[in-house]
């Protein structure tokens, strides 16, 4: 693998580090009874969600991970998790709020994803799968600490859905000439509103049914009901 011809600036892997550790702090200290979680908890829930998408990204690429390579990245991610932890009684009243940082932190990891790996020469469809991948390995990791089911793999989650579309769009635009950052800040435009989108009008994609129970259905629906 050679030296990225784009480099991610600091500031803005920074900047969705700290989001992402707000978001994940707000979201472990909501847990009661049995799955409450102490400060030190939290914090590294926070921590996960600011710093798991970057480092799968980073492993995929077959780089050193670019969060161990400052001191900034945990700094700024246990900050940002303390941060959503005190505050997360005010956050978790403004129900837009977070629907916006939530949209907001997938579409920023998966365009950092997707650019970092156009400009180290990959493909384009292994590079779109590389942005999904850093969009949502950080809710991944947390589902995993957490002992919950994994969002991305039920009904009523678009998370990868709405990355895909806006890291296919990074990818398509970059190879038709268009600037790789201007690409990558409507990537993340794009996936913001489409995850958005999808919480206002409740989508999602079609359950998973067994096609032998849609035979079923249509033949016990030819059947004549003889009423008593």
């Amino acid at each position: 693998m050679t030296e990225p011809l784009f480099t991610i600036p600091l500031w803005a892997d920074l900047l969705g580090v700290g989001l992402g550790g707000i978001q994940g702090a707000m979201f472990a200290s909501g847990f009661q009874g049995q799955r409450r979680l102490d400060w030190l908890g939290v914090a590294i829930i926070g921590v996960m969600i600011g710093m798991g998408g970057g480092l799968i990204r980073d492993l995929l690429l077959g780089l050193p991970p670019a969060t161990l390579h400052s001191n900034w990245y945990l700094i700024t991610a246990a900050g940002a998790a303390l941060l959503g932890m005190l505050l997360a009684g005010v956050f978790n009243r403004l129900n837009g709020f977070i629907v916006g940082l939530d949209a907001l932190v997938i579409g920023m990891f998966g365009a950092f994803g997707t650019s970092k790996a156009i400009g180290l020469g990959v493909p384009a469809v292994p590079a779109v799968f590389i942005g999904v991948c850093a969009a949502v390995g950080g809710g991944v990791l947390r589902d995993v600490l957490m002992g919950l089911p994994v969002a991305i793999m039920h009904v009523g989650s678009l998370y990868a859905v709405a990355a895909g579309v806006g890291c296919t769009f990074l990818v398509v635009a970059h190879g038709l000439g268009m600037n790789i950052t201007l690409a990558a800040v409507l990537c993340i435009v794009i996936t913001a509103i489409i995850r958005v989108l999808a919480v206002i009008f409740d989508l999602s994609l079609p359950e998973q049914r067994r096609l032998h129970r849609r035979k079923v259905a249509t033949e016990t629906g030819m059947i004549p009901i003889v009423k008593p």
